[in-house]
């Protein structure tokens, strides 16, 4: 299943929810929102700084993943960043691959 690192900020409006539901609220509509695209949350933490939660998603392909990050930003809640996360083995494979590729000026 494809993997997702997920980075959000909450607007002002969004921490007044965090403030009211707290953490474990929060959790469970992540959790939910997920779960209904055949996805699982593999782990969930809040920070502070220019990020106030990180997550690390599984999907079943990236369509689900834009679903969900097509709805969550039209809430206005939350402001959102998903980088697609590669294994070593993946890595390796794209090593592999041949690529013609021309610089530009060359």
């Amino acid at each position: 299943m494809p993997k997702f690192l997920i980075q959000a900020s909450y607007t002002a409006e969004g921490t007044k929810g965090l403030l009211k539901e707290g953490g474990s609220g929060r959790r469970a509509a992540v959790d939910h929102v997920v779960g209904e695209l055949g996805g699982t949350v593999e782990v969930m933490y809040f920070a502070f700084g220019d990020d106030d939660l990180v997550c690390i998603v599984d999907f079943p392909d990236p369509v689900s993943m834009a679903a969900v990050s097509l709805t969550v930003k039209a809430s206005g809640a939350v402001r959102t960043r998903a980088t697609p996360l590669l294994t070593v083995g993946e890595v390796d494979e794209a090593a592999r691959r041949q690529v013609a590729f021309r610089p530009p000026g060359k």
